[in-house]
This record gives C-alpha cells, sequence and structure tokens, in this order.
C-alpha cells in the first residue's frame, strides 16, 4: 500500500543533497568556538592551507586553517596543543563530512601556554641549541651595539641612558614590534640582519646585540619563545644578549642567547664597563707600571756597576793580540818571496813538457774517425734510398688494391640501395592505393550519414519545410497571421503561398497514454496526479 506513496517523493542528485545538508549546517551553525586537542598536524602544505584535527574523549572533528588565516595566527597550531579556535562550520562534499573553517586559535588557557613552552624548550635542548659551550663571550668594550626593540617604548630609553651613565657607544636601533602577530619574524629578521653587515660600511656591522622588551604577560612576551627567534639567536655569530620581561619573566631565547640579563638597564650594564673606574684602574696600572721600571733601571744599573769593576781594561786586553800581529808582520815579506819562488819553480819544469807534438796525435785520430763517419754516412744513404723505393712501391700496390675493393664495395652498396628503393617505391604505391580506396570509402559512409541527417530525405518522405519571405522556419500555426506570405519546400522545389487563417488544438493524448490515466482513475488506484 504504500509502495505508490513512495513515487511522490522529489528525487535529488548527489549535488544538490550535498549542497541542502551544506546550507543546513552552515545556517544552524553559523559561527562557533570549539576547545579540543590538535591532533594531525603536519605542517603546512604546498599551497599555504593547514589541515588539523580536533578530539577530545569522545569525538572528533576535522579543521582547516587558511593561507591567510594561518599567517595571522600569533600561536601557529603543534601536535598534542589544547587549543580554543573560532570559525564557520561547514561540510565537504569530496567526502561526505563535516569540518570547521578555523579564523582563530589560540591556547587554552596559560597552562597550555606553559606545557607549549616545556615541550618546546625540551626539543630545542635536544637539537643542542641551549648548549653552554656554544654561548660566545660578551667584549669587553664594543664599539658598536645593536639593539633590538621597540623604539617608542621605555626601554630603549633606559638603554641609552645607562650607556650614556656607564659608558658612552655607538648604538644601532633595528625597530620591531615586541607583540602580536608576525612581531616574532621581525625579530628573527633583525638578528640575522644584523649579522648580515658588513664589517665596514656605511652602517658598520655591531660587536654586541641587544634583544629588549619590557614586562607583560606569558602572552605578552610568546613572540620570545617562538622557534624561529630561538633558531636565530643561536645561530648569531654576534655575541647576543636577552634582556625580555623583568627578572621573575623567563622566555627561551634566554636559554638561546650568550647572556641573560634580568631587566634592559641590566643589559646595558653587562654590555659595558663603566668609564670612571677604568680610568682610575688605568691610572693606577700606569703608576704601577712607572714604579716598577724605574726599580728595573736602579737594578740593572748596579749590577753594569758591579760587571765594570770585574772586568780588565781595554788595554790590557789588547796587548797580547797586538803583540802577534807584531810578529807576524815581521815574518810576512820572507814568506811572500819564499812561495814566489817555489811556484816559478813549479812553472818551469811543468813549461817543459808542452809542445805542438802532443797536439798531433789527438787531431790525426780525429780526422781519420771524420773520414770513417762520412764513409758510413755515404752507405747509409744509399741503403735509404733504396729501403724508401721500395717502401714507396709496395704503398702504391696497396693504394691500387684498396681503391678497387673500395670501389667494389661502393658499387655493391649503391646496388642494394636500388633494390631498397625500388621495394620502398612498390610499398609506397601499394600502400598509397590502400589509402585512396580508404579515403573513398570514407568518404562514401559520410555522404550517405550526411543524407541520412538531412532535411532532404525528410522531404522525400511526404514532408514540407514551411519558411516566411525572411527565410526563417515556421514551427507552430499560431505563429503564422492571415495573409502571411509563405514559402513551402518539397522535394523536388518550392511554391509560395498565402495564409487564410490559423487554426490550433491540442494535440491529441496518445491512446496508451489515456488508458493508463483510465486505469489510475479507477475506483481501486490513487487517483490522477492531473486531476
Amino acid at each position: 500500500m504504500n509502495e505508490p506513496a513512495r513515487l511522490n517523493i522529489p528525487e535529488w542528485t548527489v549535488s544538490e543533497l550535498s549542497a541542502a545538508l551544506r546550507r543546513t549546517v552552515e545556517d544552524a551553525f553559523g559561527y562557533v568556538r570549539v576547545r579540543g586537542e590538535v591532533s594531525g598536524y603536519r605542517g603546512p602544505q604546498p599551497s599555504g592551507h593547514c589541515y588539523i584535527a580536533l578530539k577530545d574523549e569522545g569525538a572528533k572533528i576535522e579543521a582547516v586553517v587558511w593561507k591567510t588565516a594561518f599567517a595571522r595566527l600569533r600561536i601557529k597550531p603543534e601536535e598534542g596543543l589544547e587549543v580554543v579556535v573560532a570559525g564557520r562550520l561547514t561540510t565537504y562534499p569530496g567526502q561526505s563530512k563535516y569540518q570547521i573553517v578555523v579564523e582563530t586559535l589560540e591556547p587554552a588557557g596559560v597552562g597550555a601556554l606553559m606545557a607549549l613552552m616545556e615541550e618546546r624548550k625540551k626539543r630545542l635542548a635536544a637539537e643542542g641549541l641551549f648548549d653552554p659551550a656554544r654561548k660566545q663571550l660578551l667584549p669587553f668594550l664594543p664599539q658598536a651595539i645593536g639593539v633590538i626593540t621597540s623604539p617608542g617604548g621605555a626601554v630603549i630609553r633606559d638603554i641609552l641612558h645607562r650607556l650614556a651613565d656607564r659608558f658612552p657607544r655607538h648604538v644601532i636601533v633595528w625597530p620591531v614590534r615586541v607583540q602580536g602577530d608576525g612581531s616574532a619574524g621581525e625579530v628573527a629578521a633583525a638578528i640575522n640582519g644584523f649579522n648580515a653587515l658588513a664589517s665596514q660600511g656605511t652602517i658598520r656591522k655591531p660587536d654586541l646585540i641587544i634583544v629588549a622588551r619590557g614586562g607583560g604577560s606569558i602572552e605578552d612576551l610568546w613572540s620570545f619563545n617562538e622557534e624561529i627567534v630561538i633558531r636565530a639567536a643561536a645561530a648569531s655569530m654576534i655575541p647576543l644578549i636577552s634582556a625580555v620581561g623583568h627578572e621573575t619573566d623567563i622566555t627561551l631565547i634566554d636559554f638561546a642567547a650568550d647572556m641573560r640579563a634580568p631587566t634592559p638597564t641590566a643589559a646595558a650594564e653587562l654590555a659595558v664597563p663603566v668609564r670612571a673606574d677604568l680610568l682610575l684602574r688605568l691610572d693606577g696600572l700606569s703608576h704601577r707600571a712607572l714604579a716598577c721600571w724605574h726599580r728595573c733601571q736602579d737594578a740593572r744599573r748596579t749590577e753594569l756597576r758591579a760587571a765594570i769593576r770585574a772586568l780588565p781594561s781595554a788595554e790590557e786586553l789588547l796587548a797580547l793580540p797586538r803583540q802577534r800581529l807584531d810578529h807576524t808582520g815581521a815574518r810576512l815579506p820572507r814568506s811572500l818571496a819564499a812561495n814566489a819562488q817555489s811556484h816559478h819553480a813549479r812553472l818551469s819544469r811543468i813549461a817543459g813538457r808542452f809542445g805542438p807534438h802532443i797536439l798531433r796525435g789527438p787531431i790525426g785520430r780525429c780526422c781519420e774517425l771524420i773520414a770513417a763517419l762520412a764513409q758510413r754516412a755515404r752507405r747509409a744513404e744509399t741503403v735509404a734510398r733504396v729501403r724508401r723505393r721500395e717502401r714507396l712501391a709496395n704503398t702504391t700496390v696497396r693504394l691500387a688494391a684498396g681503391l678497387r675493393a673500395n670501389a667494389d664495395s661502393h658499387r655493391a652498396r649503391i646496388a642494394r640501395a636500388g633494390e631498397r628503393v625500388a621495394a620502398l617505391a612498390e610499398r609506397s604505391e601499394r600502400a598509397a592505393w590502400a589509402l585512396l580506396r580508404q579515403r573513398a570509402q570514407s568518404l562514401a559512409r559520410c555522404g550517405e550519414l550526411l543524407n541520412a541527417l538531412s532535411h532532404r530525405g525528410v522531404l522525400a518522405r511526404g514532408f514540407a519545410l514551411v519558411r516566411d519571405l525572411a527565410g526563417r522556419p515556421l514551427r507552430q500555426a499560431a505563429a503564422v497571421d492571415p495573409g502571411t506570405a509563405l514559402d513551402i519546400e518539397f522535394f523536388d522545389g518550392r511554391v509560395r503561398a498565402l495564409a487564410e487563417r490559423s487554426s490550433a488544438r491540442p494535440p491529441e493524448m496518445p491512446q496508451a497514454a489515456a488508458r493508463t490515466r483510465g486505469r489510475r482513475g479507477g475506483d481501486g488506484g490513487q487517483g490522477s496526479l492531473f486531476g
């Protein structure tokens, strides 16, 4: 009995049903705030969008953070973080599920922030970013100090005032936002920017960096707990002092910095010494150095006088060498004359052994050697000429044989190429005739299809095409006014006609439809849907 009633249920397409469900969900839950634990976070996609899930003890809901909203989030989602999100509830037709489009995301209270901070501290410490061995020593007296802070706050004034009192130095201020969206990126960019400056330039590279901010709540100081700031501070090649908040405020940049100052004023005190104390210490050291020098001079003067009394006089030291010089000078003329006589006698003995007969023997042997070498050269020239002629004859024979073999191989190759060209020509001729036959058959089929689809075929079966004088076809009698000139096209030609009167009657209901209507209109049926 209920089977006919189901026929009246409207029919939906899948897209129409999904759109209706989406409108229902969005109208009933336009803007909601949901508290839950972040699950399935894998970071932003290449498109910039982020997909996460929120869960509690008994349920789970998918969430999506679009690229523009993700860039505005002050606290980025992390796995296991309990958060409160706000956004629109909607559906995703592609997977038949509902989801929340997140517009804002905040930690669920201070406890969640502290838990997130502690988890991040452990993870970064495991990477070695807080290792004391990585920390650098602060310069004793920096020439230039870079300060990263808000230019309109009292922090920069306190730092400049304290530096002026202790030891005035050149200060370079890099203005940044110290809280709110984008502040962490600005602080990290400032640290990297100071490190990228040239040592010699219009703006010189500072010898020390101070990152400073006044006190506030953990939410206000959260920018200095962001991972991008911690990594920039740990990677800084310039010594860095962290002066964020008051003495009781702890941020993660304090662990990555080379030195932590309880306040911005204390950071200025750690950066430079007291100039007056240095002057007093320098004056004391100079007096001590002068007194030490005087004592050393007196001691050396005393030692020199004692050494003078122990040494002999110059006359005593030079007496013996002078005596040896006198004795040597007296023996020198006799020694020179004896030496000259011995050399003259030796020369006389050697001169008797030299004469022309000594050179005649070597010259004769050289002439015989030259004659023998000339004869050997003539014989070698004759043998080389004969060998060259034989080699040229052999080369000529091999060249002629190679030319004949090369010509024969080229003739064979040309013959094979001719046979291949003939075979390819025959194949191309057959392929051309086959392609022409195929195109002729296709053209015949297209002609038959064109004739079947043309209105000429309909006219050949006894129908006619009625147009007005402008050539527009007339499909209804109601569109023809009395006295309208008509152009009637038959299969074998056209005729002109004049319309007298148009009478339109409704089309008759087919018999099968009438019988069906009669059966549905009986006593046992539901009744006509059109009655």
